[in-house]
């Protein structure tokens, strides 16, 4: 019972310290509060006036003014100018800062509008480099005349009974060579990007070789006919 007793007497004595430090703390907070905002972007003021305008007058701008009361008793203020302050804040006001984030944002805008066109073409042509959108143009072509020019060398071969050998073999490199760059051409993927337009030109010239390949092919035939 006694020990209980002097607990709540140790419990309510420690009421006014409490208070005081809450008290003491708002004081400072509001204190630095002022200080806070003078140095980063909000009013220009301090606290405690006199003290600042006594101690700090260079860097808070401090400066006295008068009233009157009654119309004859003179009245001491104290304000604070920080035009008349020897230090600058050390952030920029964010308010003076928007019109430059909305230029810097505009000027940013602009820039991606501009881009955005160039980086789309540059997107359809890696598309277009990636897919063969010529070869089905052709691909007929191609396998017609590859039989005929077939046809064409096994005959001359078997009419001539070997004797036309050397000239069939020079005429299946060729061929060869041909069909080499085609299937390269056509080949797509990492390492084999190729623009259509450039695929279309080279298989026009794949196309025009191999016609004359079959021209000669043919010129064989006859040669084989008309001697064996």
């Amino acid at each position: 019972m006694k020990k209980t007793f002097l607990s709540l007497i140790l419990i309510f004595s420690l009421f006014p310290s409490v208070s005081n430090a809450q008290t003491a703390a708002i004081v400072s907070d509001d204190q630095k509060r002022k200080q806070w905002n003078s140095m980063e972007n909000g009013g220009w003021d301090f606290a405690p006036d006199w003290y600042y305008y006594t101690l700090h007058k260079g860097y808070s701008g401090a400066e006295m003014y008068w009233t009157w009361t009654l119309g004859f008793i003179p009245t001491p203020h104290i304000r604070f100018k920080e035009d008349k302050s020897n230090q600058k804040r050390i952030y920029v006001p964010r308010v003076a800062q928007i019109p430059a984030v909305l230029d810097t944002k505009v000027k940013t805008q602009t820039e991606l509008d501009s881009i955005n066109p160039v980086w789309k073409e540059e997107m359809e042509r890696a598309a277009d480099r990636n897919i063969d959108g010529m070869y089905f143009q052709y691909e007929d072509d191609f396998k017609k005349m590859q039989a005929s020019i077939s046809q064409c060398l096994s005959y001359s071969l078997e009419k001539s009974k070997g004797n036309l050998a050397e000239a069939v073999a020079i005429l299946q490199e060729e061929n060869e060579s041909v069909m080499s760059d085609i299937a390269y051409i056509h080949k797509t993927g990492v390492g084999y990007e190729l623009e259509n337009t450039k695929r279309q030109t080279a298989y026009e010239e794949a196309r025009e070789r191999m016609r004359k390949l079959l021209k000669h092919s043919a010129e064989l035939v006859y040669y084989a006919k008309c001697h064996y």
